[in-house]
């Protein structure tokens, strides 16, 4: 039986989590490197120990063992489905919450007010360049779904990048069904009835 990898469980989804950044980061952060950061260690553990016991010639001096030995196709396949794949889910759903708070109207936004105040100052503003010719610039204040849009982007890059690296290890040392991780992840979720994120 899969040890389970201690991972963090899924946030409570709410737009305040989606806008402090700072946790939605940690939360991926953490589930990332409970996981992925170290699946050759998760594998690793997966590997049955020998059943014969101690043999004091192990410790002689021989050829090295490979690396990366194949792990019994069972122990993979209940360590993807029940570790691997919902850490990915959780994140795929947080990252999706997060991407649709993002697109959304923002009624609670705490800085309107003075975005609002400093474009009605950009419009009044005196702008002569041959005395100042930085007058012109005005950066206007982004708002924050815009920032949590351009948050949830890198992220689902990075995730993007992190489940290849994954599957490829898990293939390495699974053996590859010729399966990219987008499409295990998508009949991992049909059989469990889950939305596909």
């Amino acid at each position: 039986m899969v040890q389970p990898t201690s991972t963090p469980s899924a946030p409570a989804l709410t737009p305040q989590f989606c806008f402090s950044t700072a946790t939605l980061r940690d939360f991926l952060r953490v589930s990332r490197s409970a996981i992925d950061d170290t699946i050759t260690q998760n594998l690793n553990a997966l590997v049955t120990p020998s059943r014969a016991g101690f043999d004091p010639s192990s410790t002689t001096q021989r050829a090295p063992r490979p690396l990366s030995r194949q792990i019994d196709p069972s122990a993979c396949q209940e360590f993807k489905d029940q570790v691997l794949f919902p850490s990915w889910q959780a994140r795929s759903q947080v990252l999706s919450y997060c991407a649709l708070v993002a697109t959304s109207p923002d009624p609670d936004d705490p800085e309107a007010a003075i975005r609002e105040a400093e474009k009605q100052k950009d419009r009044e503003r005196v702008v002569n360049e041959r005395l100042d010719p930085y007058s012109a610039r005005f950066f206007p204040r982004e708002p924050r779904t815009e920032q949590l849009a351009s948050v949830i982007r890198m992220e689902q890059g990075v995730e993007n990048i992190v489940r290849t690296r994954t599957w490829g290890i898990v293939g390495e040392r699974c053996g590859s069904d010729g399966r990219t991780w987008e499409q295990a992840l998508g009949e991992w979720r049909r059989d469990k009835h889950l939305p596909l994120a």
